[in-house]
């Protein structure tokens, strides 16, 4: 049997394989080495790069190089290098380390290095902008996309707006003969002064003064009940009834609560308003009259159930608030004049209410809908509103008025806006 060799290899001389490992005793907001990443084209290694500082912060002995807002540049006689904004991006979450091997001592120095993402651009390229595209141009490409990469929907959305389009060419010959007809016919339209004077007239809405300061200047009386008709009022013997059933006895119409409630109080007062009473009176013909020719009537039979009126109010109301068709001899009331009857009505009553009316009581003695009798009263420029404490104080009413909305009327004059039809 073969006797047992003995191994011969060489022993590892584990002292000889040391290395030790070591930080940096640099400070460490000491320019150190930095990592550059060269992701299209390397520069030479005869290139020389400068490290800058690109922000002032506040260094101290715990500050770190790799830290501090730094940018690399150089530069080649043709292209330039520097920093992308991609280097921040790039480390965030990572930290990167050169060392250094010393072989005399067998010491590996470890210095924290940044990294940088460089960029490049050719110099003679600096002075040349990019050529601007046109509005046509990305529309021409958006096409070529479609056309190449869209549905089957999307082509015939490109074909059609193609064939839609506008040949602008072909129009230049005769582009001055159609600006000479616009503004031959744009020379007919009204200013924006003259179309708003023209909307104001054809209000179905009294006679107004735009400048009034207060409301009672708003719609003068006079425009409402000419002085002819005014002075023909006599209100006596309402003032002298002893009670209200004798006073609305007295009136042409017998059957509004409003107007026998107004009655009342100005009765009641220790010295009642002549005024007052008169419009109250007219307003009770005004009334009448809107019964008797809100359908078909005759104007003899509106004549004789009101012969109580004075036949100068009959005439005026008629001739006022009736229109008579081409051809005919018979008049008729139309939902114009109605409207414009209404509206003179709801003056007188704004005055009497001190212009501040409670259009619920008036919409049930017209029997109408209260959103109608609403409406008409903002066409006036009224709001419909709650009263405020100090309107409360100022018509005498209690508190419990303030629950109830009332039409009110205030300078200066705002007519309600026509509304703007949105495009669905």
């Amino acid at each position: 049997m073969a006797p047992a060799s003995t191994s011969k290899k060489r022993k590892r001389d584990d002292d000889q394989q040391k290395i030790s490992l070591a930080l940096s005793d640099q400070p460490k907001s000491q320019l150190g080495p930095v990592l550059v990443n060269f992701p299209a084209i390397k520069a030479p290694k005869s290139t020389s790069f400068d490290c800058y500082q690109t922000e002032k912060v506040p260094v101290n002995e715990d500050t770190h190089f790799a830290d501090l807002p730094t940018l690399i540049a150089g530069e080649t006689d043709v292209v330039d290098f520097f920093s992308s904004t991609e280097s921040r991006r790039t480390s965030f979450g990572s930290r990167y380390l050169v060392a250094v091997h010393n072989k005399r001592t067998k010491t590996t120095t470890l210095r924290e290095a940044p990294l940088h993402i460089l960029s490049h651009q050719v110099k003679a390229l600096k002075s040349l902008k990019p050529a601007p595209v046109s509005t046509f141009q990305r529309l021409e490409g958006r096409a070529a996309l479609g056309d190449t990469f869209g549905t089957k929907k999307a082509k015939q959305a490109i074909r059609a707006q193609e064939r839609n389009k506008v040949d602008v060419s072909a129009m230049e010959a005769v582009a001055d003969h159609l600006q000479d007809i616009i503004q031959r016919n744009t020379q007919a339209l009204p200013s924006k002064e003259e179309a708003r004077a023209m909307a104001d007239g054809a209000r179905l809405v009294p006679p107004y003064n735009s400048d009034a300061e207060t409301p009672s200047e708003i719609y003068p009386l006079h425009n409402v009940i000419p002085e002819a008709e005014w002075k023909t009022l006599s209100p006596s013997a309402i003032i002298q009834a002893s009670t209200s059933k004798e006073r609305t006895a007295l009136l042409t119409y017998q059957r509004s609560k409003w107007i026998n409630q107004h009655l009342d109080l100005v009765c009641a007062s220790p010295s009642p308003s002549k005024t007052h009473a008169k419009i109250l009176m007219y307003i009770s013909i005004m009334m009448s009259f809107r019964n008797l020719t809100i359908r078909e009537f005759k104007k003899p039979d509106v004549y004789e159930k009101l012969s109580a009126a004075p036949s100068i109010i009959i005439d005026g109301l008629m001739s006022r608030f009736t229109e008579t068709p081409r051809g005919s001899t018979k008049p008729q009331s139309t939902s114009q004049t109605e409207t414009l009857l209404l509206t003179h009505m709801f003056s007188l009553c704004l005055r009497v209410d001190d212009y501040a009316t409670d259009t619920t009581l008036v919409a049930s003695d017209l029997s109408q809908k209260l959103a109608l009798i609403n409406t008409l009263f903002k066409l006036m420029g009224c709001k419909i509103n709650k009263l405020t404490v100090h309107d409360l104080k100022r018509l005498g009413l209690p508190d419990s008025a303030g629950e109830a909305k009332r039409a009110v009327l205030k300078t200066p004059l705002e007519f309600p806006k026509p509304r703007v039809k949105r495009n669905r």
